[in-house]
């Protein structure tokens, strides 16, 4: 297995240490710093076919995974079933970090040393650092190989992995942000089961909401900032008009985005009906500490089971500028490591195609609350036993694609949410926050991804 990692890239140390330090203290270092992708060995021009004429699959591979939504038991069963329904390939299950951050840390080392696993699971502010410094695949070849049915796959969960004509990824673990509330304080306020429309009348619900005698401090909590500000405020963005970049054009100044990001710190400050997650607001939400907030449909699962009380979920609010589409897609997909024989690519591959049947996606989505990602998925029984999950589904026509500065600018991610947490939780002045997170913003993107385009 020694060739796994014969022809791993060379690293730029300082571009990694510089990524590094700017997410906070060395303890978090291994968890959220981020490789450097200033290495040169991004590709430069549209992918070439890879011949996999005559190759043979593995006859056993590793896929690591950080088990997202607490998908281990799940992801196991389908990789048995997969066993039932022929010999030739075994798939072992690893635990590879309790996070996206921790297993593509973990896989970024393993770059330099160490064995590499056959697939791995990247998130959405992940594989395109790997992409530019050529440690994964295009998956072209495979698709065709194995026969994946690209066209079944819901065209905007499979486009976020697609750039410079290769698909890079094949959905799996995918997700959007959703309004949740608690359908007894909803009722106790005199409010009509749904989700607000905007966030306008959200905040003329918030005061009845925290009148209402719930014991509740506060009506709507902010999600962690940590590890959600950059994702589900992209909602915000967008909804006043504004948006962290525009293509690679860095936005997150303008007028507009600093209006969005004044109303987010309003609702905690001047009006006081939002509070600010520490750890988790599916939680808070949960534990009927706060009425509503937004997190994953990738919660939902997690959410119903933990909390006592009937949860109603709903898509995003809009905000004064557009009500649609300000929802961002999100979660993970799965790759393939380039510097793997041949032989565990197209096992790997094999395996990726069974894993992401229209028949197990269903299964995965019932026991986490992730989409289904096949277009051709029997939808029926999961909304049967999960009415909520239908609002994921339904949802997925009006998402919007990220923006590149979150999901293409390596630790760009970090830096939002420091942003964001000096706003919402020291007070920060939002503009003066917004030009100095531009200016690290515009760092990023002139000395790790600009070279590597």
């Amino acid at each position: 297995m020694s060739a796994r990692h014969a022809h791993s890239p060379v690293l730029d140390r300082r571009g990694f240490l510089r990524l590094a330090s700017a997410v906070g203290a060395t303890a978090a270092l291994a968890a959220c710093g981020g490789p450097a992708t200033t290495s040169g060995s991004a590709p430069a021009t549209a992918p070439a076919d890879i011949d996999y004429t005559g190759v043979k699959p593995a006859s056993q591979i590793t896929w690591w995974s950080n088990n997202p939504g607490s998908s281990q038991a799940v992801s196991q069963q389908i990789i048995d079933a997969f066993h039932a329904s022929q010999s030739d390939i075994k798939v072992n299950l690893v635990t590879a970090g309790k996070d996206y951050e921790e297993i593509a840390q973990k896989f970024q080392t393993a770059q330099t040393g160490g064995s590499l696993p056959d697939l791995v699971v990247l998130s959405d502010v992940w594989w395109f650092r790997y992409y530019m410094l050529g440690s994964i695949i295009p998956l072209d070849s495979l698709i065709k190989t194995v026969g994946i049915e690209t066209g079944d796959y819901r065209d905007q969960l499979l486009a976020d992995y697609q750039y410079n004509g290769g698909q890079w990824a094949i959905p799996w673990a995918r997700s959007t942000p959703l309004f949740y509330y608690n359908k007894a304080h909803w009722a106790a306020a005199g409010l009509p089961d749904r989700a607000p429309t905007t966030w306008a009348e959200f905040a003329e619900w918030a005061p009845r909401l925290q009148s209402a005698g719930t014991g509740v401090q506060h009506a709507f909590q902010h999600p962690a900032l940590a590890g959600y500000a950059g994702w589900s405020f992209q909602n915000n963005l967008w909804g006043w008009g504004g948006a962290w970049s525009n293509d690679w054009d860095i936005t997150c100044d303008s007028q507009q985005s600093v209006a969005a990001l004044q109303f987010l710190q309003d609702s905690v400050y001047k009006n006081g009906w939002a509070g600010v997650a520490s750890t988790d607001s599916a939680n808070d939400l949960s534990a009927g500490a706060v009425s509503a907030t937004v997190s994953s449909t990738g919660s939902l699962v997690g959410i119903l089971t933990a909390s006592k009380f009937e949860v109603g979920a709903g898509p995003l609010p809009g905000g004064p500028v557009a009500s649609t589409p300000v929802c961002p897609t999100g979660g993970a997909g799965v790759g393939i490591p380039k510097a793997i024989p041949k032989e565990n690519q197209l096992a790997a591959a094999t395996f990726v195609k069974f894993l992401t049947s229209p028949e197990n996606t269903v299964s995965f989505a019932g026991a986490t609350g992730y989409m289904p990602v096949r277009k051709s998925a029997d939808v029926s029984s999961l909304v049967a036993k999960t009415p909520q999950s239908k609002v994921a589904i339904d949802q997925l026509a009006v998402t919007r694609v990220q923006d590149r500065a979150r999901v293409f600018f390596p630790g760009a991610d970090q830096e939002m949410g420091k942003s964001c947490a000096n706003i919402l939780t020291q007070q920060a002045d939002v503009q003066t926050e917004m030009n100095a997170l531009k200016k690290t913003l515009s760092g990023i993107y002139d000395q790790d991804v600009k070279p590597n385009l």
